[in-house]
């Protein structure tokens, strides 16, 4: 099958979460004015995503998954091939302390691996059933993550519906 039919609607929900609905007509899942999971972590320092909640993860951890998640989609995406294959999903979940440097490190690393997998989601391409479901779900799983980590801090969320 071919992404031309949907690719405009996952590259505009994507760019919603990772940089926020500034407008009415840009809102499908954040509320108007949100900034976003990037603008949303750049308003935390290194102890707030160095905190745990209930023995959680952290946010650092969380922002690493997603950017080692994201890095294998662009892996798939220019390279091909099943990255995913010798995937080490552990690492990201065993950050717990950062410092401002390691905190800087993640947030700048999530957001070149969210750039360049926007590209890749403009790209009109020919895919499998479970490639089209793979790059759907990277969006879903963008998402969840976005809603942990403002759970964890409150300085972390959007505006408040009828706030804006």
């Amino acid at each position: 099958m071919n992404t031309t039919d949907v690719t405009p609607a996952m590259a505009r929900l994507f760019s919603e979460l990772v940089e926020g609905a500034g407008s009415p007509s840009g809102a499908f899942v954040l509320n108007t004015g949100d900034v976003g999971l990037l603008r949303s972590l750049d308003k935390l320092s290194a102890a707030d995503a160095s905190r745990s909640v209930n023995n959680g993860a952290t946010i650092a951890a969380h922002a690493q998954h997603l950017r080692y998640g994201l890095s294998l989609m662009n892996r798939w995406a220019t390279e091909g091939g099943n990255p995913f294959a010798d995937a080490k999903w552990d690492e990201a979940w065993k950050i717990s302390l950062v410092d401002a440097g390691a905190w800087r490190d993640i947030r700048n690393g999530l957001r070149d691996e969210t750039q360049r997998w926007l590209q890749a989601l403009n790209v009109r391409r020919g895919v499998t059933d479970i490639e089209l479901t793979g790059m759907i779900a990277s969006i879903a799983h963008l998402a969840y993550h976005l809603g942990a980590i403002r759970q964890i801090d409150k300085q972390a969320r959007g505006p408040t519906e009828g706030t804006f």
